[in-house]
């Protein structure tokens, strides 16, 4: 006997919250890999300093990792975090094509829905590299907060909340709501429709 098929089957659709976050989160992240991957030169006084990175002369008073303090001392935190940010970008820019190449609209000026194992493939793609971003981020806070504020500890409170924890917690509460919580859902409900349902006594 055939299995019985069913009139609906599961699909994904990035909400607009997601598809802004990347519009956000890529940019910026490609040019924080620039910074650091290239240093010292995109430090201040460096060849490659000006016009690009002209912030990162402040961050980097604001954050010594991102400074000469770090930098002189040869921590290689931030160029790890960095590599790892490249392999989290690739993860996204995956999701994203995937979704654009194979998506198909269910309606006219609907957006595009992708279904099956390469819908499935892409929400992977997106949900892990989500739980890299917010874990590295929860690590970097981590690092500052047991090493006594090492590196951020000499700022004022309000300078301290504008630039360095408001910025920073964005990485964790944005990929969490809107990738962490919604694919894991996606993925909940997925695999819970998808199993048989076990009788009990």
């Amino acid at each position: 006997m055939a299995p019985p098929t069913t009139s609906q089957s599961w699909v994904h659709t990035p909400s607009t919250a997601v598809l802004l976050w990347l519009a956000v989160l890529l940019p910026l992240v490609a040019w924080d890999i620039g910074y650091v991957l290239l240093r010292p030169h995109t430090m201040p006084g460096g060849s490659l300093h000006r016009p690009l990175w002209v912030p990162y002369a402040l961050y980097g008073e604001v954050d010594h990792m991102y400074g000469f303090k770090q930098w002189n001392q040869r921590n290689p935190w931030t160029a790890t975090q960095s590599w790892m940010n490249v392999v989290e970008s690739l993860m996204y820019l995956a999701y994203l094509w995937l979704w654009s190449t194979y998506g198909k609209a269910p309606a006219a000026g609907a957006r595009k829905a992708i279904g099956g194992r390469v819908g499935a493939a892409a929400v992977l793609l997106g949900f892990s590299a989500a739980v890299m971003t917010v874990s590295k981020t929860v690590i970097y806070w981590l690092l500052e907060i047991l090493s006594g504020f090492e590196n951020i500890g000499q700022n004022h409170l309000w300078t301290m909340i504008f630039l360095w924890v408001i910025p920073n917690g964005a990485w964790i509460v944005v990929p969490a709501t809107t990738m962490i919580y919604a694919m894991g859902m996606e993925v909940v409900d997925a695999l819970a429709s998808a199993s048989p349902r076990i009788k009990t006594q």
